[in-house]
């Protein structure tokens, strides 16, 4: 399971991207961690920039409401996703919360 860093209008979890890969993909979780393949190089921005497109896609949020907070130059990394406060932002909040608890 993912630890998740809960708000009223976010979620933050720690994300270990592997840079390089054959395809994008979530491979599971590692060491508290959710583990991201991603087939971009970690040069000039490139991986994290896949990073958030591929978790917006993957958790159908758009990708202006994710952020990497910490980690832009690490494979380890804390991503944030914002959500609205009201019913429809709960309701998206808690159905990514429990996708991230199947990991």
């Amino acid at each position: 399971m993912i630890p998740v860093k809960e708000t009223p209008t976010s979620l933050e979890f720690k994300v270990l991207a592997v840079p390089r890969s054959s395809r994008n993909q979530i491979v599971g979780s590692h060491e508290a961690a959710l583990k991201v393949k991603l087939k971009a190089p970690p040069v000039e921005g490139a991986a994290n920039k896949m990073c958030l497109e591929f978790l917006a896609k993957t958790f159908q949020v758009p990708k202006s409401d994710l952020e990497i907070t910490t980690g832009q130059n690490a494979r380890r990394k804390a991503v944030m996703i914002r959500f609205s406060e009201d019913s429809r932002g709960k309701a998206e909040r808690e159905r990514v919360k429990s996708l991230l608890a199947g990991y």
